[in-house]
């Protein structure tokens, strides 16, 4: 249940989480608490209830998955961004840093970590990101500096790296089996947007047919998870 509790501590970074499973809100909210440096102050599982939360926790990092009941994390790590401009924001999440890692510190957030990771990785990452640092791991630090210094390998170029992030959204919606209707009432868009994005993802990845851009959606779901 979405809730904003007091820290025992002054002297600790007091943080945040926004993610859609109870079972894991309640896991690493412990292991936060265990920290002698950390302590939760407030938990929330959709970006509406986050940003009104917000304000009465005054967190000193939030920690956002990137799947959220009712919204997406990339566009929540954007809404605190330009609400709490300070606030840093580390992306905890199952998919694939390749892909997201780089979008997600163009939202906002200062960190990016894979739940697939040790706890210790996962504490390291959110200290970092706590102290107003930056947190990505050693491979995708170096795939940034090849990007930032115009050298690209093949494994660059990974064609969902084409989609923007919405329809990067609604891509990884289509591969969790989700209707046109459904994707439209969970994104608030009318059914006649969420078409014309799909034509758009289809003209990107070179698919002919919306049966193909949903195998493609599978498999990449697939993949990503693995």
């Amino acid at each position: 249940m979405s809730k904003v509790q007091p820290t025992k501590r002054q002297n600790k970074h007091r943080v945040f989480l926004v993610d859609d499973h109870p079972v894991l809100r309640q896991g690493l909210g412990r292991l936060i608490d265990d920290q002698p440096d950390l302590a939760m102050c407030g938990e929330a599982e959709s970006p509406v209830e986050a940003m009104r939360l917000l304000p009465a926790a005054k967190p000193d990092v939030v920690i956002v998955d990137l799947t959220l009941k009712g919204g997406d994390g990339l566009e929540l790590c954007k809404q605190i961004r330009d609400r709490f401009t300070t606030l840093p924001i580390l992306v905890v999440s199952m998919h694939d840093e390749s892909l997201y890692a780089e979008r997600a510190l163009k939202a906002g957030a200062r960190g990016y970590v894979m739940k697939q990771e040790p706890q210790e990785t996962v504490m390291t990452a959110l200290r970092t990101v706590a102290k107003g640092e930056v947190y990505l791991s050693a491979k995708m630090s170096a795939k940034l500096l090849r990007s930032f210094s115009g050298v690209k390998s093949d494994s660059d170029l990974a064609p969902l790296e084409r989609l923007t992030d919405r329809e990067l959204e609604i891509f990884r919606l289509i591969g969790d089996g989700q209707s046109v209707r459904t994707i439209a009432e969970k994104l608030f868009l009318s059914t006649k947007t969420v078409e014309a994005h799909k034509e758009h993802i289809k003209q990107k990845l070179n698919l002919k047919s919306s049966n193909e851009l949903l195998q493609y959606a599978i498999e990449a779901r697939v993949t990503d998870r693995q």
